[in-house]
């Protein structure tokens, strides 16, 4: 058996330190996306606007991209996309990575300033 000596015990002990704070990181991110592995719904008002997000049904554009999950803003479909690193971007603020679907559908909503929201798709309203 190896000699124990102090150098030993701290690399131990350092290395168990990082065992356990790598796992408490991928319990506190399980907590956060809620049941099946992905963001829990939300039905909020935010400045005056109603904000739902959920799981989406069925395949398609969205479980490509959205990781299965829709958001819509008064009713009409906010596109987001979740990246790589976790964080999600909506086609109002693409360029904005914010940590949630809910935090995507409140920076659109801030981002639109009072503007209703054009389901992709659609022809600009014209002024």
């Amino acid at each position: 058996m190896p000699e124990l000596t102090r150098r030993r015990v701290l690399g131990a002990a350092a290395a168990l330190a990082a065992a356990a704070g790598a796992q408490t990181v991928a319990v506190a991110r399980a907590a956060d996306t809620g049941h099946h592995g992905g963001p829990e719904a939300f039905d909020e008002v935010y400045r005056g606007r109603r904000i739902t997000g959920r799981a989406a049904g069925g395949g398609g554009h969205h479980h490509e991209h959205g990781a299965g999950y829709a958001v819509f803003i008064d009713g009409v479909e906010l596109h987001v996309m979740q990246n790589a690193d976790g964080s999600w971007i909506s086609v109002v603020s693409h360029y904005d990575p914010v940590p949630t679907p809910r935090a995507a559908a409140r920076a659109a909503v801030v981002e639109l300033q009072g503007a209703p929201l054009v389901p992709l798709g659609m022809p600009m309203p014209q002024q």
